[in-house]
């Protein structure tokens, strides 16, 4: 006699619970629920960690072309990273060095030739009639002016001085993640295909290839059309005379211009208005230069060196950069691009293909 059949002095135990007993139900609801609202919380206090985490892997896939090009050619991956690190650092150390005593010079003398800027602002009537109105140059004039503007900008420079530390932290991770990320990268790629099932790996690689090379190629495609905005800014400020502004505000373009829509129009309009303060044919040439070249930009440089990477229509870009920007700021907006192709690509073969079949 088995052990299961010695009757027990407790009585029969009876049927085991009903998984679909109400209370079954409601606690494992409850304890989804609960999973979830601690998976939210963790996510917001991790916040700050993990956009360090996207913006590195973002760029690690960016930088990836430039490594696979070695690669191709028989160099080892680490000694491409390698590579791809000395001259991403040898760029920055070059600019500081070279640039560095120029820009601090220039800054100093757009900084001090503020207030005359103003004036100069002033003097033109369209301005003057919004200022009368909106009160926006004489607040900056009292501000300039104002005899606590010394002990109010000490006291800020603390705090200037942690949010420039956090900076420098944060510019420290980022890097040394996103070399991390990209010499691991391929394994990366295969660690995340292969929770895939074993099926459907084979496509879902395909696509996740097709989104890193997007994501790659329009890294390096609005690096690209940055540059040339900024040389072209560059260049255009040394013929019309503003060679003592010239390198900040082409620098300045060209970091405005990496944000899709929106930053190339601030860094037109910053220029714009420097060129009227400092006369008002420079203003009008300015105005002229960039309603032309943004005009090109816009439809044909852009379209040209994204066609092959990022192919999304024209109204999902401005409704995609609008709603990464309201989300996640700068970098929203940076991201919205690439994300909204790869949403694109995973509608059109899944969802899509689903439907048709369907």
């Amino acid at each position: 006699m088995s052990k299961s059949d010695v009757p027990s002095p407790y009585g029969d135990p009876g049927a085991p619970m009903s998984r679909q007993a109400p209370f079954y139900r409601g606690f494992l609801w409850a304890l989804g629920a609960l999973a979830a609202v601690v998976l939210a919380l963790a996510v917001r206090e991790a916040a700050s960690v993990l956009v360090l985490v996207l913006i590195s892997a973002f760029l690690a896939v960016g930088l990836d072309p430039l490594v696979s090009f070695a690669t191709r050619r028989g160099v080892k991956r680490a000694w491409a990273v390698l590579a791809v690190a000395v001259l991403f650092f040898g760029v920055i150390t070059a600019i500081v060095f070279v640039v560095g005593g120029a820009l601090r010079s220039q800054v100093t003398s757009l900084v001090d030739d503020a207030p005359h800027l103003l004036d100069d602002l002033r003097r033109n009537r369209s301005i003057a009639k919004l200022d009368a109105k909106y009160h926006v140059l004489s607040s900056l004039e009292d501000k300039a002016k104002s005899a606590d503007l010394a002990s109010s900008a000490l006291s800020r420079l603390v705090v200037v001085g942690v949010s420039v530390l956090n900076l420098l932290i944060n510019t420290v991770v980022v890097v040394v993640l996103t070399l991390y990320f990209l010499a691991a990268l391929p394994q990366i790629e295969q660690g995340m295909y292969s929770l895939a099932p074993a099926s459907r790996r084979e496509r879902v690689q395909k696509l996740g290839d097709a989104i890193l090379r997007s994501v790659g190629g329009y890294v390096i495609g609005a690096a690209a059309v940055a540059l040339l905005a900024g040389t072209v800014t560059l260049i255009f400020l040394l013929c019309v005379g503003l060679s003592a502004y010239a390198l900040p505000l082409a620098l300045l373009v060209a970091l405005l211009d990496l944000v899709p829509l929106l930053g190339a129009i601030v860094g037109a309009t910053i220029v714009s208005l420097v060129g009227f303060a400092t006369s008002l044919p420079i203003g009008i040439a300015c105005v002229i230069f960039y309603v032309i070249y943004e005009t090109l930009e816009g439809y044909v440089i852009y379209p040209r060196v994204m066609r092959s990477s990022v192919d999304i229509p024209e109204y999902v870009t401005i409704v995609a950069v609008l709603l990464g920007g309201a989300v996640g700021g700068i970098v929203g907006a940076l991201l919205a691009l690439p994300t909204a192709a790869a949403l694109l690509l995973l509608v059109r073969e899944v969802w899509v293909r689903r439907q048709d079949e369907s």
